[in-house]
Protein backbone atom coordinates (compact mmCIF):
# COMPACT_ATOMS: atom_id res chain seq x y z
CA UNK A 1 0.00 0.00 0.00
CA UNK A 2 2.52 2.31 0.68
CA UNK A 3 3.71 2.04 -3.24
CA UNK A 4 0.71 4.15 -3.89
CA UNK A 5 1.09 6.28 -1.01
CA UNK A 6 4.19 7.83 -2.00
CA UNK A 7 2.90 9.15 -5.06
CA UNK A 8 0.38 11.58 -3.35
CA UNK A 9 1.62 14.90 -3.33
CA UNK A 10 3.71 15.33 -0.60
CA UNK A 11 2.01 18.27 0.88
CA UNK A 12 -1.32 16.00 1.03
CA UNK A 13 0.63 13.12 2.74
CA UNK A 14 1.46 16.24 5.25
CA UNK A 15 -1.93 17.63 5.68
CA UNK A 16 -3.82 17.44 8.95
CA UNK A 17 -7.69 16.95 7.82
CA UNK A 18 -9.77 20.44 8.53
CA UNK A 19 -11.21 20.01 12.29
CA UNK A 20 -14.96 21.11 11.51
CA UNK A 21 -17.58 21.28 14.30
CA UNK A 22 -18.66 18.25 16.00
CA UNK A 23 -22.28 17.37 16.31
CA UNK A 24 -24.32 14.98 17.98
CA UNK A 25 -27.82 13.91 18.02
CA UNK A 26 -30.04 15.03 20.86
CA UNK A 27 -27.54 18.24 21.88
CA UNK A 28 -27.74 21.89 20.89
CA UNK A 29 -26.00 22.97 18.25
CA UNK A 30 -23.89 26.36 19.10
CA UNK A 31 -20.85 25.25 17.79
CA UNK A 32 -21.00 25.90 13.42
CA UNK A 33 -22.85 29.91 13.67
CA UNK A 34 -26.23 28.28 12.22
CA UNK A 35 -29.34 30.31 11.99
CA UNK A 36 -31.83 28.12 15.01
CA UNK A 37 -34.50 28.58 12.95
CA UNK A 38 -36.01 26.83 9.52
CA UNK A 39 -36.29 29.01 6.30
CA UNK A 40 -39.91 29.28 5.06
CA UNK A 41 -41.20 26.16 3.19
CA UNK A 42 -38.40 23.76 4.54
CA UNK A 43 -39.52 20.61 4.91
CA UNK A 44 -35.61 18.64 4.88
CA UNK A 45 -35.60 15.98 7.63
CA UNK A 46 -32.43 18.07 9.50
CA UNK A 47 -33.06 21.23 8.43
CA UNK A 48 -31.79 23.74 5.65
CA UNK A 49 -30.19 25.79 8.75
CA UNK A 50 -28.03 23.58 9.91
CA UNK A 51 -24.95 22.27 7.51
CA UNK A 52 -24.63 19.01 6.55
CA UNK A 53 -22.26 16.38 7.86
CA UNK A 54 -18.95 17.15 7.32
CA UNK A 55 -18.59 13.63 5.72
CA UNK A 56 -22.80 11.82 4.88
CA UNK A 57 -21.79 8.70 7.13
CA UNK A 58 -25.27 7.00 6.62
CA UNK A 59 -24.84 7.87 2.88
CA UNK A 60 -21.26 6.94 2.89
CA UNK A 61 -22.77 3.33 4.43
CA UNK A 62 -25.25 3.04 1.78
CA UNK A 63 -23.02 3.37 -1.18
CA UNK A 64 -21.03 1.43 -0.17
CA UNK A 65 -22.97 -1.96 0.27
CA UNK A 66 -24.56 -0.77 -3.15
CA UNK A 67 -21.21 -1.33 -4.57
CA UNK A 68 -19.85 -4.45 -2.30
CA UNK A 69 -17.03 -2.15 -0.59
CA UNK A 70 -16.69 -1.08 3.29
CA UNK A 71 -17.34 2.43 4.12
CA UNK A 72 -13.58 3.09 4.41
CA UNK A 73 -13.21 2.32 0.92
CA UNK A 74 -15.82 4.98 -0.31
CA UNK A 75 -15.59 8.72 -0.67
CA UNK A 76 -18.47 10.64 -1.91
CA UNK A 77 -18.39 13.34 -4.19
CA UNK A 78 -20.69 15.17 -6.11
CA UNK A 79 -20.97 13.33 -9.09
CA UNK A 80 -17.89 11.37 -10.55
CA UNK A 81 -16.85 14.43 -12.38
CA UNK A 82 -15.67 16.00 -8.49
CA UNK A 83 -14.05 12.50 -8.06
CA UNK A 84 -12.10 13.07 -11.55
CA UNK A 85 -10.97 16.71 -9.70
CA UNK A 86 -9.74 14.81 -6.45
CA UNK A 87 -7.46 12.33 -7.96
CA UNK A 88 -5.74 15.07 -10.42
CA UNK A 89 -5.46 17.27 -7.67
CA UNK A 90 -4.88 14.96 -4.96
CA UNK A 91 -1.27 12.95 -7.10
CA UNK A 92 -0.40 15.99 -9.66
CA UNK A 93 1.99 18.65 -8.62
CA UNK A 94 0.93 21.75 -11.02
CA UNK A 95 3.59 21.81 -14.18
CA UNK A 96 5.14 18.74 -12.78
CA UNK A 97 3.38 15.93 -12.38
CA UNK A 98 0.62 14.18 -15.54
CA UNK A 99 -2.10 12.17 -16.31
CA UNK A 100 -2.47 9.95 -19.53
CA UNK A 101 -6.08 9.60 -21.20
CA UNK A 102 -7.14 7.60 -24.31
CA UNK A 103 -8.84 9.82 -26.47
CA UNK A 104 -11.46 9.72 -27.52
CA UNK A 105 -12.89 9.65 -23.91
CA UNK A 106 -14.76 11.85 -21.57
CA UNK A 107 -13.45 15.65 -21.84
CA UNK A 108 -13.01 16.20 -17.97
CA UNK A 109 -9.98 14.72 -17.51
CA UNK A 110 -8.44 16.63 -20.19
CA UNK A 111 -10.08 20.04 -18.36
CA UNK A 112 -9.30 19.20 -14.75
CA UNK A 113 -6.00 18.40 -15.54
CA UNK A 114 -6.16 21.81 -17.62
CA UNK A 115 -6.74 23.45 -14.22
CA UNK A 116 -4.38 22.25 -12.16
CA UNK A 117 -1.17 22.71 -14.79
CA UNK A 118 -0.83 18.78 -14.93
CA UNK A 119 0.76 17.74 -18.05
CA UNK A 120 -1.07 15.40 -20.37
CA UNK A 121 -0.13 12.75 -22.72
CA UNK A 122 -2.65 11.29 -25.37
CA UNK A 123 -2.70 7.17 -26.03
CA UNK A 124 -5.73 7.31 -28.51
CA UNK A 125 -7.98 4.15 -28.90
CA UNK A 126 -7.23 2.07 -31.79
CA UNK A 127 -10.54 3.30 -33.80
CA UNK A 128 -9.68 -0.08 -36.57
CA UNK A 129 -9.89 -2.33 -34.30
CA UNK A 130 -13.12 -1.31 -32.42
CA UNK A 131 -11.79 1.88 -30.48
CA UNK A 132 -9.30 -0.72 -28.57
CA UNK A 133 -7.66 0.20 -25.38
CA UNK A 134 -3.40 0.31 -26.87
CA UNK A 135 -1.85 -1.37 -23.99
CA UNK A 136 1.87 -1.51 -26.07
CA UNK A 137 1.37 2.23 -26.56
CA UNK A 138 0.43 3.18 -22.79
CA UNK A 139 3.27 0.92 -21.22
CA UNK A 140 6.28 1.82 -24.16
CA UNK A 141 5.94 5.77 -24.35
CA UNK A 142 4.72 5.77 -19.78
CA UNK A 143 6.85 8.78 -18.64
CA UNK A 144 8.23 8.69 -14.87
CA UNK A 145 6.30 12.07 -14.20
CA UNK A 146 3.59 10.36 -14.96
CA UNK A 147 0.67 9.72 -12.06
CA UNK A 148 -2.41 8.61 -13.07
CA UNK A 149 -3.88 7.00 -16.17
CA UNK A 150 -7.37 7.84 -16.76
CA UNK A 151 -9.10 4.10 -18.34
CA UNK A 152 -12.83 4.64 -19.00
CA UNK A 153 -15.41 1.68 -19.39
CA UNK A 154 -17.31 1.40 -20.87
CA UNK A 155 -16.12 4.46 -22.19
CA UNK A 156 -17.90 7.66 -23.28
CA UNK A 157 -18.21 8.45 -26.07
CA UNK A 158 -17.01 5.22 -27.81
CA UNK A 159 -19.66 2.95 -26.25
CA UNK A 160 -17.45 0.25 -25.50
CA UNK A 161 -15.96 -1.95 -22.15
CA UNK A 162 -12.08 -2.54 -21.83
CA UNK A 163 -11.33 -6.10 -21.15
CA UNK A 164 -10.68 -6.18 -17.47
CA UNK A 165 -7.78 -8.49 -18.07
CA UNK A 166 -6.12 -5.41 -19.83
CA UNK A 167 -7.11 -3.65 -16.54
CA UNK A 168 -5.32 -6.15 -14.57
CA UNK A 169 -2.05 -6.03 -16.80
CA UNK A 170 -1.96 -2.17 -16.69
CA UNK A 171 -2.72 -1.89 -12.76
CA UNK A 172 0.44 -4.97 -12.75
CA UNK A 173 2.57 -2.93 -15.07
CA UNK A 174 2.05 0.21 -13.17
CA UNK A 175 1.94 -0.68 -9.73
CA UNK A 176 4.59 2.21 -7.93
CA UNK A 177 4.53 4.53 -10.47
CA UNK A 178 0.66 5.26 -10.68
CA UNK A 179 -2.98 5.59 -10.08
CA UNK A 180 -4.94 3.46 -12.19
CA UNK A 181 -8.35 5.22 -12.44
CA UNK A 182 -11.46 2.92 -13.87
CA UNK A 183 -14.18 5.75 -14.70
CA UNK A 184 -17.36 2.70 -14.43
CA UNK A 185 -19.88 5.20 -14.70
CA UNK A 186 -21.79 3.48 -17.32
CA UNK A 187 -21.21 -0.10 -15.87
CA UNK A 188 -24.57 -1.01 -14.96
CA UNK A 189 -25.15 -1.42 -18.66
CA UNK A 190 -22.60 -3.62 -19.30
CA UNK A 191 -22.52 -7.25 -19.34
CA UNK A 192 -19.96 -7.52 -16.10
CA UNK A 193 -18.63 -5.04 -13.44
CA UNK A 194 -15.28 -5.83 -12.39
CA UNK A 195 -15.23 -3.13 -9.82
CA UNK A 196 -14.81 -5.51 -6.45
CA UNK A 197 -12.35 -7.54 -8.73
CA UNK A 198 -10.13 -4.73 -9.85
CA UNK A 199 -10.44 -3.16 -6.14
CA UNK A 200 -9.69 -6.54 -3.81
CA UNK A 201 -6.08 -7.34 -6.52
CA UNK A 202 -4.61 -4.12 -7.41
CA UNK A 203 -3.75 -1.16 -4.38
CA UNK A 204 -3.23 1.06 -7.18
CA UNK A 205 -6.81 0.71 -8.84
CA UNK A 206 -9.48 3.89 -7.86
CA UNK A 207 -12.36 3.43 -9.70
CA UNK A 208 -15.37 5.95 -9.70
CA UNK A 209 -19.03 5.29 -9.88
CA UNK A 210 -22.24 7.72 -10.20
CA UNK A 211 -25.68 7.58 -9.48
CA UNK A 212 -26.27 9.92 -12.20
CA UNK A 213 -27.24 7.34 -14.56
CA UNK A 214 -28.48 3.94 -13.72
CA UNK A 215 -30.28 5.21 -10.72
CA UNK A 216 -32.09 8.42 -12.13
CA UNK A 217 -30.18 10.79 -10.16
CA UNK A 218 -28.17 13.13 -12.44
CA UNK A 219 -29.78 16.47 -11.15
CA UNK A 220 -28.78 15.04 -7.31
CA UNK A 221 -24.75 14.86 -8.44
CA UNK A 222 -24.17 12.23 -6.45
CA UNK A 223 -20.92 10.04 -7.24
CA UNK A 224 -18.02 8.00 -5.69
CA UNK A 225 -14.51 7.23 -5.57
CA UNK A 226 -13.72 3.81 -4.51
CA UNK A 227 -10.00 2.66 -3.43
CA UNK A 228 -8.11 1.41 -0.56
CA UNK A 229 -9.19 2.48 3.13
CA UNK A 230 -5.76 4.77 3.09
CA UNK A 231 -6.00 6.44 -0.17
CA UNK A 232 -9.42 7.24 0.28
CA UNK A 233 -8.82 8.88 3.94
CA UNK A 234 -5.80 10.70 2.40
CA UNK A 235 -7.84 12.20 -0.81
CA UNK A 236 -10.10 12.78 1.51
CA UNK A 237 -8.48 15.88 2.59
CA UNK A 238 -8.72 17.81 -1.13
CA UNK A 239 -12.35 18.01 -0.43
CA UNK A 240 -13.42 20.53 2.12
CA UNK A 241 -15.98 19.43 4.89
CA UNK A 242 -20.25 20.31 4.39
CA UNK A 243 -19.68 19.42 0.43
CA UNK A 244 -22.96 17.34 -0.05
CA UNK A 245 -26.25 18.60 0.34
CA UNK A 246 -28.51 17.33 3.42
CA UNK A 247 -31.49 17.48 1.19
CA UNK A 248 -29.45 14.91 -2.01
CA UNK A 249 -28.37 13.22 0.51
CA UNK A 250 -31.73 12.04 1.72
CA UNK A 251 -33.07 11.67 -2.09
CA UNK A 252 -30.28 9.17 -2.47
CA UNK A 253 -30.75 7.69 0.90
CA UNK A 254 -34.66 7.05 -0.10
CA UNK A 255 -33.24 5.51 -3.63
CA UNK A 256 -31.07 3.34 -2.32
CA UNK A 257 -33.45 1.39 -0.08
CA UNK A 258 -33.63 -2.41 -0.83
CA UNK A 259 -37.23 -2.41 -1.88
CA UNK A 260 -36.61 -0.26 -4.86
CA UNK A 261 -33.95 -2.83 -6.26
CA UNK A 262 -35.80 -4.35 -8.57
CA UNK A 263 -37.05 -1.49 -10.05
CA UNK A 264 -33.67 -0.11 -11.00
CA UNK A 265 -33.05 -3.60 -12.41
CA UNK A 266 -35.87 -3.53 -14.39
CA UNK A 267 -34.82 0.28 -16.00
CA UNK A 268 -31.90 -1.09 -16.59
CA UNK A 269 -32.99 -4.00 -18.36
CA UNK A 270 -35.56 -2.15 -20.02
CA UNK A 271 -32.66 0.23 -21.70
CA UNK A 272 -30.60 -2.18 -22.96
CA UNK A 273 -33.47 -3.75 -24.62
CA UNK A 274 -34.26 -0.44 -26.32
CA UNK A 275 -30.09 -0.02 -26.87
CA UNK A 276 -30.71 -3.37 -29.08
CA UNK A 277 -33.74 -2.08 -30.99
CA UNK A 278 -32.80 1.67 -31.53
CA UNK A 279 -29.44 0.09 -33.09
CA UNK A 280 -31.02 -2.07 -35.23
CA UNK A 281 -33.35 0.76 -36.53
CA UNK A 282 -30.43 3.35 -36.84
CA UNK A 283 -28.72 0.44 -39.08
CA UNK A 284 -31.15 0.40 -41.20
CA UNK A 285 -31.53 4.46 -42.12
CA UNK A 286 -29.65 5.29 -45.49
CA UNK A 287 -28.12 8.63 -43.61
CA UNK A 288 -26.23 6.57 -40.94
CA UNK A 289 -22.86 4.20 -41.82
CA UNK A 290 -22.49 2.59 -38.77
CA UNK A 291 -24.00 2.07 -35.45
CA UNK A 292 -20.39 1.12 -32.98
CA UNK A 293 -21.43 -1.58 -30.61
CA UNK A 294 -22.25 -0.24 -26.87
CA UNK A 295 -22.05 -1.26 -23.75
CA UNK A 296 -23.70 2.18 -22.10
CA UNK A 297 -26.86 3.67 -22.14
CA UNK A 298 -25.73 5.04 -25.33
CA UNK A 299 -24.98 5.20 -29.34
CA UNK A 300 -22.31 6.11 -31.28
CA UNK A 301 -22.73 6.65 -34.89
CA UNK A 302 -20.92 7.36 -37.97
CA UNK A 303 -23.45 9.51 -40.12
CA UNK A 304 -23.13 10.37 -44.20
CA UNK A 305 -23.04 14.23 -42.88
CA UNK A 306 -23.19 14.39 -39.22
CA UNK A 307 -24.38 17.85 -38.72
CA UNK A 308 -27.35 17.57 -41.42
CA UNK A 309 -28.29 14.44 -39.05
CA UNK A 310 -28.33 16.44 -35.81
CA UNK A 311 -30.49 18.78 -37.54
CA UNK A 312 -32.96 16.61 -39.07
CA UNK A 313 -33.69 15.23 -35.13
CA UNK A 314 -33.41 18.89 -33.86
CA UNK A 315 -36.10 19.55 -36.25
CA UNK A 316 -38.37 16.70 -34.92
CA UNK A 317 -37.78 18.02 -31.36
CA UNK A 318 -34.51 15.59 -30.42
CA UNK A 319 -31.20 16.65 -29.04
CA UNK A 320 -28.06 14.85 -30.09
CA UNK A 321 -24.55 15.37 -29.58
CA UNK A 322 -22.53 16.03 -32.56
CA UNK A 323 -19.16 15.04 -31.77
CA UNK A 324 -17.85 15.52 -35.74
CA UNK A 325 -15.54 18.31 -34.61
CA UNK A 326 -13.19 15.79 -33.04
CA UNK A 327 -10.79 14.50 -35.22
CA UNK A 328 -10.85 11.32 -33.24
CA UNK A 329 -14.87 10.87 -34.31
CA UNK A 330 -15.34 12.43 -37.81
CA UNK A 331 -18.47 12.15 -38.74
CA UNK A 332 -19.44 10.98 -35.70
CA UNK A 333 -22.70 11.46 -33.37
CA UNK A 334 -23.69 10.08 -30.16
CA UNK A 335 -27.15 9.38 -28.95
CA UNK A 336 -28.28 8.34 -25.14
CA UNK A 337 -30.75 5.69 -25.04
CA UNK A 338 -34.34 7.12 -24.21
CA UNK A 339 -37.59 5.10 -23.14
CA UNK A 340 -39.38 3.18 -26.17
CA UNK A 341 -41.47 6.67 -27.22
CA UNK A 342 -38.19 8.91 -27.35
CA UNK A 343 -36.81 6.76 -29.16
CA UNK A 344 -39.82 6.11 -31.82
CA UNK A 345 -39.93 9.94 -31.98
CA UNK A 346 -36.09 10.06 -33.40
CA UNK A 347 -36.42 7.33 -35.58
CA UNK A 348 -39.52 9.11 -36.80
CA UNK A 349 -37.63 12.39 -37.54
CA UNK A 350 -34.70 10.74 -39.37
CA UNK A 351 -36.83 8.73 -41.38
CA UNK A 352 -37.91 11.83 -42.91
CA UNK A 353 -36.65 13.21 -46.06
Amino acid sequence: MSSILDLVRPEIRRMKPYRSAQFADGLVRLNANESPWRPPGDQSRAGFNRYPEPRPSALTAGMAAHYGVTPAQLLVTRGSSEAIDVVIRGFCRAGRDGIVICPPTFGMYETYAQIQDAPIRRIALLRERGFALDVAGILDQWSDATRVLFLCSPNNPTGNSIPVAQIHQLAAALAGRAAVVVDAAYAEFSATDPTQELLGQHANIIVLRTLSKAMSLAGVRCGALLAAPELVALLGCVLPPYTFPAPCAEAVERCLEPGNAAEWRRRVERLRSERSRLAAALERLPDIRRVWPSDANFLLVEAVDAPRLVEAARRGGVLLRDFSWDPDLPDCVRITVGDTDENDQLLGALARP
